[in-house]
């Protein structure tokens, strides 16, 4: 659940949130307007964007909703240029929108391939690109991308989402560099297994892959979309990351750092010690 926030660090500016209908694309959209910030949703489907701006503006914020496929360029530079003609601005962009699935990458038709690939790169692109030809002039802008940790550490089955994801990342650090000195910050983030109605039974559908999943994370539990909204707020907030851009917040409980050797050190150092005190036992008998 998100209150509205006492620091109000968003009032008087607005953020345009892709695939803000569900999810951690919802969760950062109601986060923005707990902060006082007015918000956009985009998507193809307007029902649950519908769903998104009514939450928000129970928080207080202006709230609205344009239907659009990412995939289509004119159609999002008309759909950004249609937030800024009627909010007179845009300060945040938060690319969420995606399309993934699991697949060997042998069985991985080549329009499975174009449909990750034009969702989560082009897309991404063609709204970054929208937003930054306004907030280039304006000196201003914080851009988010939403990605994932197998973007650089690789993971089966996720070799379009992967590509895509990886391609973003490169994209953000060269965006960050090339738009640094004109105001306009870039940055990733990447969410851990997450708690949201449609990944547990697409990435974690039986109970053995439930605790499987849980056994790569460190922290041994799922995160939460507004857990990962809380550092997004972060991120794009100048007050707080005005001299953060080019870099990847995990939110992933350090499942990006991979396991040990030892399911569990501590109790692998436990048993040596307890084997040690065994030998020295018998040692002196």
């Amino acid at each position: 659940m998100i209150e509205p926030s006492p620091l109000a660090e968003f009032a008087g500016r607005v953020a345009l949130v892709t695939g803000g209908g569900s999810g951690i694309g919802r969760a950062i959209a109601l986060r923005y307007a707990a902060g006082g910030g007015d918000v956009v949703v985009l998507g193809r489907r307007p029902e649950p964007l519908e769903e998104t701006a009514h939450l928000a503006e129970e928080l207080g914020a202006r709230a609205a909703v344009v239907s659009c496929d990412v995939r289509d360029p004119d159609a999002v530079t008309a759909a950004v240029d249609g937030v800024v003609g009627e909010h007179g601005r845009i300060d945040a962009l938060v690319n969420n929108a995606a399309g993934n699935f699991v697949c060997p990458a042998e069985d991985l038709s080549p329009n499975g391939w174009r449909a990750v690939l034009d969702i989560v790169l082009n897309g991404t692109f063609y709204c970054t690109r929208a937003a930054a030809r306004h907030m280039l002039p304006a000196g201003r802008g914080a851009i988010l991308n939403v990605i994932a940790s197998y973007a650089w550490h690789g993971h089966p089955g996720t070799v379009h989402s992967a590509a895509a994801k990886g391609g973003i990342l490169a994209m953000t650090r060269t965006l960050a560099a090339e738009w640094g000195g004109r105001g306009v910050r870039v940055n990733c983030i990447s969410p851990g297994p997450t708690e949201t109605e449609g990944a547990g039974a697409a990435l974690w559908p039986t109970d053995a892959d439930r605790a499987r999943v849980l056994g790569s994370v460190p922290a041994g539990r799922f995160t939460t979309p507004e857990e990962v909204a809380e550092s997004a707020a972060f991120l794009l907030d100048d007050a707080r990351a005005g001299y953060v851009t080019g870099d990847v917040l995990s939110v992933d409980g350090g499942q990006w750092l991979g396991k040990a050797v030892y399911a569990d050190s501590s109790r692998a150092d436990s048993s040596r010690a307890d084997s040690s005190r065994a030998d020295s036992s018998r040692s002196r008998s």
